[in-house]
């Protein structure tokens, strides 16, 4: 929330962002404008932007409790990031992040831009070692699809290199469950396109920073390489955060009860689900988190082959791709390039906001018929 507002986050969702002025329109509009006429702080919407970022930015920066800039995608939000450290850098990366992320970093590291280190999501000490070295610290908590909870709270204070900064991608929690910058990062990022969109129809990024000096810097790199978000995907991310708060309360109070379910299914060998009292950084998530989110992580008996019938025999659940949208998606990780690595028959389950019963029969019925196929 905004230094100034006394809202409930609830509230700020449906307020922010919003033109007050008498006669204008209520809801915030697309803005189809590349140049503006001079003479204001407007001339060309790649240098300066347009009202559309301006709601945008203002929601996100209030849910992180920063200063948002909004990119065309997730991706090019964290690659801005990433082009803030110098060459011959060295950056600490989670064991268990977001395929893109991965194979930024390897593409930079192949070409001498930097080194990398790959560090367990749980291993505290290794971060706060890192914290010491490193140029870049990147953090992903939860993290995906494994949904490892970092010791943000330690990790975020730990002493630094001077001159290091660190990130966390909050995607996965939401600034709802969690907000990293109080904790003391320095940049927090939101893939718009999963849950502030949340209807499967957008692609944009926000990073929040803490220091105005670093929100001017990734606004400067947005100019330059011209990763600007879209009139339509920022009028579509503002509606669509109007209605997080309700979406994840619904989302969230669904994939509980299906980890619950999962964990005691005869054809499931492994749930992953901070909530659950098994999850090995449960205690880190109770801690940290408001929430424990909506995403669901499992392994099927039988491997590779059963987990790609349960995909293919859902009949609610959409076998798709990406995540916190409304309607629940299912896939096989490690089927993704970038994802070898993971458990075969892991599936990533990103509930929705369907009825929980409908959703338990339809996983129930996958899951069992791939035992006895037809």
């Amino acid at each position: 929330m905004s230094a100034n507002s006394s809202h409930k986050v609830e509230s700020w969702l449906v307020s922010a962002g919003r033109d007050r002025t008498p006669g204008s329109p209520l809801n915030v509009p697309p803005w189809p404008a590349s140049n503006f006429v001079l003479g204001d702080r407007r001339a060309y919407s790649r240098d300066d932007g347009t009202p559309g970022w301006d709601a945008l930015e203002d929601l996100i920066g209030g849910l992180e409790g920063g200063l948002a800039v909004s990119f065309a995608s997730g991706m090019a939000a964290i690659a801005a990031i990433f082009d803030r450290v110098p060459a011959g850098s060295r950056i600490a990366l989670p064991d268990d992040c977001y395929q893109g992320v991965s194979a930024l970093a390897a593409a930079g590291e192949s070409r001498g831009r930097w080194t990398v280190r790959r560090i367990a999501v749980s291993d505290t000490p290794a971060w706060v070692d890192a914290c010491a070295g490193a140029d870049l610290i990147w953090l992903e908590s939860p993290s995906n699809p494994l949904l490892a909870v970092a010791d943000l709270d330690i990790i975020c204070r730990a002493p630094r290199k001077p001159g290091a900064i660190l990130g966390v991608d909050n995607t996965f929690a939401t600034p709802l469950n969690q907000r990293p910058l109080d904790l003391g990062a320095d940049f927090a990022v939101q893939s718009a396109t999963k849950f502030i969109g949340g209807h499967s129809d957008l692609l944009c990024g926000v990073v929040t920073a803490r220091d105005p000096a670093m929100r001017d810097a990734l606004r400067h790199t947005r100019e330059l390489t011209g990763a600007t978000p879209g009139t339509l995907e920022v009028f579509l991310a503002v509606r669509g955060a109007r209605t997080l708060a309700l979406r994840l309360e619904r989302a969230q109070a669904n994939a509980a009860i299906l980890a619950e379910r999962l964990e005691q299914h005869p054809k499931v060998t492994v749930t992953r689900y901070p909530g659950l009292g098994s999850h090995p950084t449960h205690e880190a998530a109770r801690r940290q988190l408001k929430g424990f989110g909506t995403i669901v992580s499992f392994d099927v008996a039988g491997g590779a082959t059963h987990a790609d019938a349960v995909c293919a025999n859902v009949r609610l659940i959409q076998h798709a791709t990406s995540l916190g949208a409304v309607e629940s998606t299912i896939e096989r990780r490690a089927g993704i390039p970038g994802q070898e690595h993971l458990p075969r028959s892991l599936l990533r389950l990103s509930t929705g906001i369907e009825d929980v019963e409908d959703l338990w029969r339809d996983l129930d019925q996958a899951l069992l018929l791939h035992a006895n196929p037809q």
